[in-house]
């Protein structure tokens, strides 16, 4: 385990385990934590050992609190164009290896978008998700008023937005802002589970399925048809594909090598 000043880092059987551990404050996403976030996503991209990410916050009470408000005072006009949080939840978004969200309590502000930023959330039934900013006086500044919308369509979105009301485990399954929900106790075992499926299938299919479904969100039907293809007549050309297709016939399980 590799150890930040505000996250833990730990890695098993290919699955990176980044843990939000800042106690004290609900594990609120301080400038010191996107700089461990952004080095510890350095870390996982650089190690070919690691085929996926899991983030998840220490304690049961809550995932990541948002921002930290104590910071917030003294942000500016240059704050809010520098928008670290939300280059740093980009850099999730299209982090090229699977990312899931194991949400264990509060998932609040920066940490509903910091959720929204991955592939797949996997929710604790004792979760709860939220937009608060209008609270403050401020928007979602880190993707939440792009992505929320695009995962539960506008009207559902602007109205979380503009309340602010917080969603229990349960609607956010049934509004599809999250994929399952799972007992507190078994949460991250759910998402280490959904990881080491996702590892055993071929690497450069998952690899170019995550960008191909992101990159086609952004475009209209037909362009990303074409890239879709294109992917496809790729994948046509690779060692995996021929692995795949031989172990299927074999009736054993394939040995994928990924180039």
């Amino acid at each position: 385990m590799s150890a930040y000043d505000t996250l833990l880092y730990n890695v098993t059987d290919g699955v990176a385990v980044i843990t939000f551990n800042r106690l004290e404050a609900r594990n609120a996403l301080s400038r010191a934590a996107l700089a461990d976030l952004r080095a510890a996503l350095s870390v996982a991209r650089e190690d070919d050992s690691i085929g996926a990410v899991v983030f998840t916050g220490a304690g049961e009470k809550a995932f990541v609190a948002g921002a930290d408000i104590s910071q917030l005072r003294s942000y500016s006009l240059h704050t809010g164009l520098e928008s670290e949080m939300q280059r740093t939840f980009d850099e999730v978004e299209s982090f090229e290896k699977p990312t899931i969200a194991a949400v264990n309590g509060f998932a609040l502000g920066g940490g509903c978008e910091l959720a929204m930023s991955c592939d797949i959330r996997i929710a604790s039934s004792s979760a709860r998700f939220g937009l608060p900013e209008t609270t403050l006086g401020i928007l979602p500044g880190a993707g939440g008023t792009q992505r929320l919308g695009r995962l539960v369509g506008v009207g559902r979105a602007i109205e979380l937005v503009l309340t602010g009301r917080l969603v229990p485990a349960d609607e956010a399954l049934r509004i599809g802002l999250v994929t399952a929900v799972t007992a507190p106790g078994e949460l991250l075992e759910e998402a280490r589970r959904t990881a080491v499926t996702i590892l055993s299938k071929g690497p450069l299919a998952v690899r170019l399925a995550k960008l191909v479904i992101r990159s086609g969100l952004d475009a209209d039907i037909r362009t990303g048809l074409v890239v879709e293809r294109l992917a496809q007549s790729l994948l046509y050309t690779t060692a995996d594909k021929a692995e795949g297709a031989q172990a299927f016939i074999d009736k054993r399980v394939p040995q994928f090598g990924g180039m």
